[in-house]
Order: structure tokens, then sequence, then C-alpha cells
């Protein structure tokens, strides 16, 4: 069972959470301040950690810089949860270490996808770096995809698409956990131009061998398509 570390000192959202993380089967454990965090993580490692920024005592900012600095964190997945939304500050936080940033309020489905998303590729650190799925292969170190034995050229945003899409091949990936998890790889896909980018990366893979291996899910997101 995977365990959570909730760092919040609001009792209401903290409780909220771990009902939530709860029903989903995992463990929770619960600071409410940045002292008492690293107090936690001293005692054992969770596999995740869900970090306010407003804290009592030290920051969130000073938890996740001393994480970094002191590598306590061991490479757990800090995902910080902020009333904050300004780029700078959420972009700063993201180089800085934090695996990934959502704003407060959240959509609690939204959340648990990205939870999923980051344990999953946080396991996937030491598994196999080729990603298949059916006749569909993408090597994450050569950054070469094939369909059916035959090289496809994609272009980095189609890749980084493709790549996340296949590391959580039966989950509907949202539309903006889609533009936040790719970000880091390319820099040219907005809210406007994902639907032409994905239809673009379909049709090159469907061109190889006739089957569509990407289907969209209606108001939500993408997924890949199970027969």
């Amino acid at each position: 069972m995977k365990n959570i570390l909730i760092v919040d000192d609001d009792i209401y959202i903290g409780n909220a959470l771990e009902e939530s993380l709860s029903r989903e089967g995992y463990s929770v454990t619960r600071a409410y301040s940045g002292t008492e965090a690293l107090l936690c993580l001293s005692a054992s490692a969770p596999d995740l950690i869900l970090l306010d920024l407003m804290l009592p005592g030290l920051s969130g900012e000073e938890v996740l810089t001393r994480l970094m600095d002191e590598r306590k964190s061991g490479g757990i997945p800090v995902i910080v949860l902020s009333a904050k939304a300004d780029i700078p500050h959420k972009v700063k936080l993201l180089l800085d270490g934090a695996a990934d940033y959502i704003t407060k309020p959240f959509d609690t489905r939204e959340l648990l996808a990205r939870i999923a998303v980051q344990l999953r590729d946080h396991h996937d650190s030491s598994a196999s770096s080729v990603l298949i799925f059916g006749g569909l292969s993408l090597n994450q170190d050569t950054r070469m995809v094939t369909v059916s034995g035959r090289a496809v050229r994609l272009t980095r945003t189609e890749y980084a698409i493709l790549k996340l899409l296949l590391r959580n091949p039966s989950q509907v990936i949202t539309k903006s956990l889609l533009l936040d998890r790719i970000s880091e790889d390319t820099p040219d896909c907005t809210d406007s131009s994902l639907k032409m980018h994905v239809s673009n990366l379909r049709r090159k893979l469907r061109e190889v061998d006739g089957k569509d291996y990407i289907e969209a899910v209606w108001g939500i997101g993408f997924k890949m398509r199970t027969e």
C-alpha cells in the first residue's frame, strides 16, 4: 500500500484529502507544519508528499528547499498544493524540485490523477526504457517511436504527449494535466493548440497500420485506445 504524506495546517482540507486518498487505497500520514513534516520524513519515507505552502513555522517553500538540499526526500515526488496561482512562483518551485503544482481550489479527481501519474513515473524510473502498447513502441533513451516495426517521425510536442499517454495506458489524462506535464519537454503546446497536436499524432500513427491508438474522452482529455 502506497503511503502519502499530507502537509497542510488546514484541518478541513487535510481531512477531505485523507478521506479521498483512503478510499483510493492509499495509507495517509499527516503533518500540520513544516517542522513536523521534516520530523515525519526523518522517521520514515512516504511514497509521495502533498505539500501546502502556507504553513506555520517553516513555509512550504523552505521545506521543499531543505528536502532538496539535504536529500531527505530520496527522490520522493512532491506535489505542491497552493492558492498562489502566479506563473513565475509556480515555475520557480518546479525548478526547485517540485514534481507537480496544483492550484487551490482543485478538483479531487484531477489531484488523484496527478498522484497516480507521479507514482507511476517514480516506479517507471527503474523500469524498462521502452514503452510498448500493442504494435506501438517508444524508446525513452533514443526517442525512437515505431509502429509495427516502422519508424514514425514525431515533433517534440507529439513525442511528449505520446510518452505521457503510454506511461499511463489505462488512465484518462486530463487536458490540463497533459499541458502541465509536457511543458518540461516542450514549450510550444498551449490549450488552444493541444487538440491539433493530438490530432496530428493520431494521424501519423494511424497512417502506418490503420489503427487508431489514441482516443478522446469528451470533455475530459485523452487515453490510449483499448480494443
